[in-house]
């Protein structure tokens, strides 16, 4: 019998980085610019096979660290830009199967504040966001559990309400489509889902994802609880006793803890740590993940409001 081969659900990669910028309720003023590097450290030994849960003496417990720098342009007090590039690396503690790592894909977002108001003791705001994301290297998607990426071209339209009362506290929705790009194997066949197709070329279903949170944010202190969604708009399940495969449906839902504070003293600068947890999920590992880094706003132009 052919070891059991299971995957890191590396779309978190994706929607764990969109969730430091792009769907939150933050925005930068008119030529200011955040940038820094978070550091990411995810480990999980059980996960679903479908939907049974087991784990895998054979590979042990699956780990993924990255690093990746954001940046976070404002061109007016209404539209910011966005981009993201994380460097990835993934080992088993077991088996013989070696780890990847590499540069993964660049993230580019344009943010645009669509309605701000005054309602009652608090302020309305929504935001209309476009995302996409490339690979920047020529990794292979088609080595899972370790491979560091899907290597699938994506675009993805967001939309994001909240609401924040004047004492700090807020509510937050997100809720976006991802459209996936085909993806391409080094191999002229494959098989899935009960069918073989004799070309190298897969078709990767779309994606929706969702993002909650509860929070506080007032001066330089920021608190939330979150809840990330994902589901896959289609693919099959993990065979049983077989390696996962790049189309699969890959559906979770993880519940996480955010903090950031700005520092005093060096002006500017922000410590962020976040901490998730997968509750439950589809061809998805039960993994914890742990981040934190620091961000660094530059403030180009002073008392400018406009």
């Amino acid at each position: 019998m052919r070891p059991t081969f299971v995957f890191i659900i590396l779309f978190l990669l994706a929607s764990r980085a969109s969730a430091q910028t792009i769907t939150d309720h933050l925005m930068m003023p008119k030529k200011d610019f955040c940038t820094g590097f978070l550091y990411t450290y995810e480990r999980w030994k059980d996960y679903w096979e479908g939907a049974q849960k087991r784990d895998n003496q054979n590979i042990g417990t699956l780990i993924t660290s990255q690093i990746m720098w954001v940046g976070n342009y404002g061109l007016t007090n209404k539209i910011n830009l966005i981009a993201m590039v994380p460097y990835v690396k993934t080992s088993a503690t077991a088996g013989t199967l070696a780890g990847m790592e590499g540069i993964q894909d660049l993230t580019l977002a344009i943010k645009y504040a669509l309605v701000k108001k005054e309602i009652s003791s608090g302020t309305f705001t929504a935001f209309g966001i476009l995302s996409g994301s490339t690979p920047l290297t020529n990794y292979t998607p088609d080595y899972l559990p370790l491979s560091i990426g899907m290597a699938s071209t994506t675009v993805s339209p967001r939309l994001t309400a909240t609401y924040k009362l004047a004492s700090g506290w807020y509510a937050l929705a997100s809720a976006a489509y991802v459209w996936r790009s085909n993806v391409s194997l080094d191999r002229p066949s494959y098989f899935t889902d009960g069918n073989i197709y004799f070309t190298n070329q897969v078709w990767m279903p779309n994606q929706f994802a969702g993002f909650y949170s509860l929070g506080y944010n007032k001066n330089a202190l920021q608190v939330e609880f979150n809840l990330t969604q994902q589901n896959t708009l289609g693919g099959g399940d993990i065979r049983k006793q077989d390696m996962p495969f790049v189309s699969n449906r890959m559906n979770s839902m993880r519940l996480g803890v955010l903090g950031m504070y700005y520092l005093p003293k060096p002006k500017n600068l922000a410590l962020r740590a976040h901490v998730s947890y997968t509750l439950n999920g589809l061809n998805v590992g039960q993994s914890m993940a742990v981040m934190g880094g620091f961000l660094y706003t530059f403030h180009f132009v002073k008392n400018d409001n406009q």
